[in-house]
């Protein structure tokens, strides 16, 4: 089926280091279009090289957006990423050109495909108030409080750290629990005909890419990048403290972990992320289809698009 430019809204989702990014810039070469991150990591100006954003020269060959936009003090939710990303999508389109939505977060292709449930702004000192909490009760006792609250949220274990403060900072905002505003019918935030793909390679050849371009980020600055994040000496809760790496490098650096067993363990976590990915993208997102190159990935979007 063949789509007009104004309508068409290309999706490429797919694990880490599985070339998601290479794919969008050819596809944007094809189609006059302009890129739109949807990595959760991606969205924050610090860690350039260890969050694999988009290096200048790349930048360069198309337009770019929603890369490096927050600083790391900030926590961007889902909601508020498909806000953003639904109103460059309209820019986008408003200059005749394709938006290409690429990155390998679940979330933000669901909020920007299927729309969000209306829900309130946390204040800031709420928000404080339950990550001050969680920290002072443990994860265990803070779950049974949010539980009490909303059995809704039954489903979130004792790890799942920011979601489960979400879930208390709603109800205490609000007197509402989340999953009562979770409920009500989504809104949508963009209109426009999806063309969704999936990059997923071979597990070996994408395991084996993602220790390779961890070595590759150790040999540019990704450890300088880690050590001037460490020294902002932000809330360790927030997103951009867990990216990949920033744990493991962190302990180098602490003098906690020779630099080798460093990599190692972030070799082994990335692995462990992106199998995560693949599971998340085939159990929520089973009708998109699947390639295992971007050659073929590509030239579907091609035809399909023609």
């Amino acid at each position: 089926m063949a789509h007009t430019p104004s309508e068409l809204i290309v999706l490429i989702a797919g694990p880490t280091a599985s070339g998601k990014s290479a794919a969008a810039l050819r596809l944007a070469d094809a189609l006059d279009g302009e890129i739109v991150n949807a990595d959760a990591m991606q969205v924050y100006r610090d860690l350039r090289t260890l969050t694999a954003r988009p290096d200048e020269a790349e930048e360069a060959q198309a337009p770019h957006h929603l890369y490096g936009v927050l600083d790391g003090a900030e926590r961007c939710s889902a909601g508020r990423w498909a806000r953003l990303a639904a109103r460059v999508i309209d820019e986008i389109r408003g200059r005749g050109r394709v938006p290409i939505v690429v990155g390998g977060t679940g979330l933000y292709f669901k909020a920007l495909t299927e729309g969000l449930s209306p829900m309130p702004d946390v204040p800031e000192d709420i928000r404080g108030q339950g990550n001050r909490l969680f920290d002072a009760v443990g994860a265990a006792a803070f779950r049974q409080a949010v539980l009490s609250r909303d059995p809704g949220m039954a489903h979130l274990e004792e790890n799942d750290r920011q979601r489960l403060i979400r879930a208390w900072e709603v109800h205490e905002a609000t007197g509402t629990p989340l999953s009562a505003w979770q409920g009500q019918p989504r809104e949508a935030v963009v209109s426009g005909e999806f063309r969704p793909a999936v990059l997923q390679p071979p597990r070996d050849a994408l395991y084996a890419r993602c220790d390779q371009r961890l070595e590759q980020m150790l040999q540019r600055d990704a450890l300088n990048e880690v050590r001037a994040l460490l020294a902002r000496k932000l809330d360790p809760s927030l997103p951009v403290m867990k990216s990949l790496g920033v744990p493991e490098f962190a302990a180098h650096l602490a003098g906690e972990l020779p630099l080798d067993e460093a990599l190692a363990l972030a070799q082994q976590n990335t692995r462990r992320f992106a199998k995560r990915q693949m599971t998340w993208f085939r159990g929520q997102e089973p009708g998109w289809p699947v390639f295992e190159t971007a050659d073929d990935l590509v030239e579907d979007l091609l035809s399909a698009s023609s």
